[in-house]
């Protein structure tokens, strides 16, 4: 639908035809259908909508698009959205409101849930607490299938999902899994303790939510089963909460890579000031650090006095050093973040690195050789410069691949040794080889 065909529809109070159009629609695609509309119109179009429709349509909302609408709307329509979100999406929409609307929200839910999100809260941030949701499906070992099934219709419409089954004895401890395939084909007498499997991928509530999601791509999960010190379970992390994490997580290093402290509102929410506050620390950084170049420059010059083209290949040997850096760098921390390489792999990983680093050295060093004898005719000068690329690019592959292992072993996060901080370093150490080669061979 297009936003003159909804307009015309809400004004001429065709609400009948409009519900009939919108039920044709995804509830991932009503979103963006509601940002091109007025305040007043997307509260009347969100009312038209079925009540699971409008649940779904909500949860696929940005951020700010819910804090309006959850303004505008009554307590009671408030509720009949709550009551179709999990318990997961209820969390994260309360870490995501300022306080007053998170009052509005506490106050139409229900004691038995309020008290449920309380328990969700106080999990550290980025745990695998803090994403799950309580709400699955549970058996018992001495269930029938016939049983199982039973309990499958009572609880599985409240369920996020009832493709993997968790059985539980009277403790909640967890037992085994069994999924819904294996029960459909079963016979209705067997009992679930046959059927069910005992060796149970889970993870505790307190483990990090990248390392769990992680764990989703390796065992080809729909579902994780979180469970506390005692192996309790407490609750599951669906496919989708792992996407999301690693949509956030892939997000943020790439924010770190690009030298900007992360953000994790969108871009046009986040205000100017908050894009220049989370840029301008590292520039400043970066900024200060390129004054050394200045200033090993300043220290030749009279070698650029005594052999002035020597200047005119400032640009390409940094240049050249700062691509190679962040070559080696983008392949380190993406093997770094598959698990594909680990800290034991460094002398692996820096060996195979200054391989390469020699081809294309070589290469480069070759290539503007040739362009040297005919441009300048001067075999001194394609001299230095070829042995300047070889050193520089065997220098900063070495360093794109070890600057963001060193920051892997001291825990912090391997994008932040990037293309801007490793660009600069390689600045540094360049202009050092290149004049220290050009002095050596030219005798200034």
């Amino acid at each position: 639908m297009e936003k003159d065909e909804i307009t015309k529809l809400l004004e001429e109070k065709k609400y009948n035809v409009l519900k009939e159009k919108l039920k044709e629609i995804n509830s991932a695609d009503i979103p963006p259908l509601l940002e091109e509309l007025d305040k007043e119109s997307v509260v009347k179009l969100f009312r038209i909508l079925p009540k699971e429709q409008a649940g779904e349509a909500f949860s696929y909302m940005e951020p700010y698009m819910k804090e309006k609408l959850i303004q505008d709307l009554t307590d009671a329509e408030l509720k009949g959205i709550l009551n179709e979100l999990f318990m997961d999406d209820t969390v994260d929409l309360i870490e995501e409101m300022p306080s007053n609307v998170v009052k509005k929200i506490l106050k139409v839910v229900n004691a038995k849930d309020r008290k449920i999100i309380n328990e969700l809260l106080q999990y550290p941030e980025d745990s695998a607490g803090s994403i799950m949701t309580t709400e699955f499906i549970d058996l018992k070992e001495t269930m029938t299938v016939e049983q199982a099934l039973q309990r499958i219709r009572d609880i599985g419409i409240d369920s996020e999902t009832i493709y993997n089954c968790y059985v539980l004895n009277r403790n909640r401890v967890l037992l085994g899994m069994i999924n819904i395939k294996e029960i459909l084909i079963s016979k209705k007498e067997q009992i679930i303790k046959e059927l069910m499997t005992t060796n149970v991928i889970s993870v505790n509530t307190l483990e990090d939510q990248e390392d769990v999601a992680k764990l989703f791509d390796k065992y080809d999960m729909y579902a994780l089963p979180v469970v506390d010190t005692e192996n309790r379970l407490v609750g599951i992390i669906t496919v989708d909460d792992a996407i999301n994490v690693l949509q956030d997580e892939t997000a943020e290093d790439f924010e770190k890579m690009a030298a900007m402290s992360p953000n994790e509102k969108g871009y046009f929410e986040t205000s100017v000031f908050k894009h220049a506050k989370n840029r301008i620390v590292w520039l400043l950084v970066l900024m200060l650090s390129s004054a050394i170049t200045g200033g090993i420059i300043t220290n030749y010059e009279e070698a650029f006095a005594a052999v002035p083209l020597l200047v005119a290949f400032i640009p390409m040997i940094m240049g050249t050093g700062g691509n190679c850096g962040s070559q080696s760098s983008t392949l380190i921390i993406r093997g770094l973040a598959t698990d594909e390489i680990e800290l034991k792999d460094l002398f692996k990983a820096l060996w195979k690195e200054f391989r390469v680093s020699i081809i294309v050295g070589v290469v480069l060093a070759i290539v503007n050789g040739i362009r040297i004898m005919i441009q300048y005719n001067d075999l001194q000068l394609a001299i230095v410069i070829g042995l300047t690329l070889i050193a520089t690019v065997a220098l900063s592959k070495a360093l794109g691949c070890l600057l963001p292992m060193f920051a892997k072993k001291l825990k912090l996060d391997p994008a932040i040794m990037a293309t801007p901080l490793i660009t600069t370093l390689v600045d540094i150490f360049s202009i050092l080889v290149y004049f220290q080669i050009a002095t050596a061979i030219m005798h200034i």
